[in-house]
């Protein structure tokens, strides 16, 4: 039983192997309601497999997971689209779920790309495509999200600006986000709590205690702990969907 009711996924040093090999060990975190807790770390070191065992894609585990909610959305890494069928963002929405109006135009209005209702999928930006893929992630208003490189195929501006809708997602729908992302420095000021993984938890913390540690220090080396001390600021600005700054 869960002492804290915004508790909405724990694992309990959770590890999975496959072939003998153990693809992560020893990994335990908690994701709340309204907070987002990211995941780094190299290739190969256990991010994506982290992410299923909290999905319960992963059975047979090593460790426990505890579960409060069933309310979950999922953006996983890869998703194979056949671009040459005329399928509209509107059919899109509609592949895997049974949505009326209301709430298609609402998770895309939120994600910034209702405009993008009619248009065929393949003539999206990766910006857009992101962010329509985000709305279906949130068309039925999860309370726990899963992200997984959320960012691919756009430039750095425009990952800015991912990670702040991504901010704006949790707040707005106070749900618990487990995101993973290849870059620390892009996504703290939107992150509540960081797990730095290489096979098992290297560190965790803050974004800027992480950055410090000297395990994260030896995975991504000395510059990439500076770049992050650089980059920390008073977000008191907020980017358009390509990544530039509003005027006011």
């Amino acid at each position: 039983m869960r002492s804290n009711n915004n508790l909405l996924v724990k694992l309990n040093n959770a590890g999975y192997q496959h072939n003998d090999k153990w693809l992560v060990k020893g990994v335990s975190l908690s994701v709340e309601k309204g907070k987002i807790v990211t995941l780094i770390g190299p290739n190969g070191s256990g991010k994506s497999t982290t992410a299923k065992i909290a999905l319960g894609i992963y059975k047979k585990i090593d460790g426990e997971v505890e579960k409060y909610t069933n309310k979950i959305g999922y953006v996983p890494q890869k998703i194979s689209i056949d671009w040459t069928l005329p399928l509209r963002v509107h059919d899109f929405m509609l592949l895997t779920e049974d949505l009326d109006d209301e709430s298609i135009n609402e998770a895309l209005s939120l994600t910034g790309v209702v405009h993008l209702k009619d248009k065929n999928l393949g003539n999206l930006s990766g910006g857009e495509f992101q962010r329509v893929l985000l709305a279906r992630a949130i068309s039925k208003k999860p309370e726990f999200l899963v992200l997984d490189e959320p960012v691919q195929g756009v430039d750095f501006t425009g990952e800015i600006a991912l990670y702040e809708l991504i901010k704006k997602i949790s707040d707005e729908l106070n749900c618990g986000i487990l995101l993973i992302s290849h870059d620390l420095h892009t996504v703290m000021t939107a992150t509540d709590h960081v797990v730095c993984l290489n096979g098992h938890v290297c560190c965790s913390g803050t974004p800027i205690d992480v950055a410090k540690n000297n395990e994260y220090k030896a995975l991504f080396g000395e510059q990439a702990s500076q770049i992050l001390t650089r980059y920390e600021h008073k977000h008191d600005h907020v980017h358009n969907n390509d990544g530039e700054i509003k005027k006011n």
